[in-house]
């Protein structure tokens, strides 16, 4: 039998001056696509951020190249061994932001930005009684999984971030405040946002939760359920040495780690749910979008409007909802 050829994922970033970022988002593109190379990446003024997938010979031809440029000398990749590609194109866009915070005065990371620690040095500040874990990630990230005991901020954007905080201050004020995100890039923003608010003592995970994950020694202890993960992978696991599911089906409550979208292309809305249910419920989140002339679900399994109603009369019948 043949060997199956390795592929690797690939998650960097790096905040460095980049002049005419469109320029070279169009020449970085044609560049990764005769690499053969898929995934997303952004260019801006301020730096570069991307997550491609490829073969191990392709990707480490993109890290030798990126490490060519004295711009990326230094550029830390977060490297997952993977089945195949993690990505069905390849885009790579100029942007104004590497990450959308919507300043009205911008933090450059070179600048200002909150203490980088270790897995190691996280680990131990995470356990002392004064110290405040605060997620820089979305809900819906958070939801699959997160550091045992960090505050949900209520966000569905980053951008919404430094609002929650001005609401919340009482939560962190007199705290050690710790911060992190999937690869580390958001808290980079967002750490020294914080020490410009007044924070005195700000730390971030450095390299995020990936590199926590990887990291020999703490091995992903005290993060409990999955990383969520911008690519077709959805989820990975980080915690080597326990694995506590946290996420809830989103209709019984049961534990969960099964992302689906609503199968109404309008609402599309992303939420936990066994396969059991989603065939149950029609993978619709509402009874609207179960009933919804555009039901993708409906449409894949070419049911019958016998089979729908059926399918309507058990979830009435079993939840002991009525539907007018």
């Amino acid at each position: 039998m043949e060997n199956k050829e390795k592929y690797q994922v690939l998650l960097y970033y790096n905040y460095v001056p980049i002049e005419d970022p469109e320029t070279y988002a169009a020449e970085h593109l044609k560049y990764c696509k005769e690499l053969g190379l898929k995934g997303r990446i952004l260019v801006a003024e301020e730096g570069i951020n991307g997550t491609v997938s490829g073969t191990v010979e392709q990707t480490n031809k993109y890290m030798d190249d990126m490490h060519a440029d004295p711009r990326f000398a230094d550029m830390v990749f977060k490297v997952d061994e993977a089945d195949g590609h993690a990505f069905k194109k390849m885009h790579v866009r100029p942007r104004p932001e590497l990450v959308t915070l919507r300043l009205e005065d911008d933090i450059d990371p070179n600048e200002t930005t909150g203490q980088y620690l270790s897995p190691q040095e996280f680990y131990e500040a995470m356990r002392d009684e004064n110290t405040v874990v605060l997620d820089a990630r979305n809900d819906y990230e958070y939801d699959l999984g997160h550091f045992r005991g960090a505050i949900r901020p209520d966000i569905e954007t980053f951008r919404e971030l430094p609002e929650w905080v001005e609401e919340n201050k009482d939560k962190l004020e007199g705290k050690k405040v710790l911060t992190y995100c999937t690869g580390g890039i958001r808290c980079e923003k967002f750490s020294g946002w914080l020490v410009k608010e007044g924070f005195e003592d700000v730390g971030q995970l450095h390299g995020g939760i990936v590199t926590y994950g990887k990291d020999p020694e703490v091995q992903g202890e005290l993060w409990d359920g999955q990383l969520y993960v911008f690519d077709e992978r959805i989820s990975v696991p980080v915690n080597r040495k326990e694995h506590v599911v946290v996420g809830k089906d989103f209709f019984d409550g049961k534990p969960c780690e099964r992302y689906v979208n609503c199968a109404n292309p309008e609402c599309n809305r992303q939420f936990l749910c066994s396969e059991e249910n989603e065939h149950k419920y029609m993978r619709g989140c509402t009874h609207e979008c179960r009933v919804s002339p555009r039901n993708m679900y409906v449409e894949e399994h070419n049911l019958s409007e016998e089979e729908i109603q059926a399918r309507l009369e058990r979830i009435e019948r079993e939840d002991g909802v009525a539907h007018q």
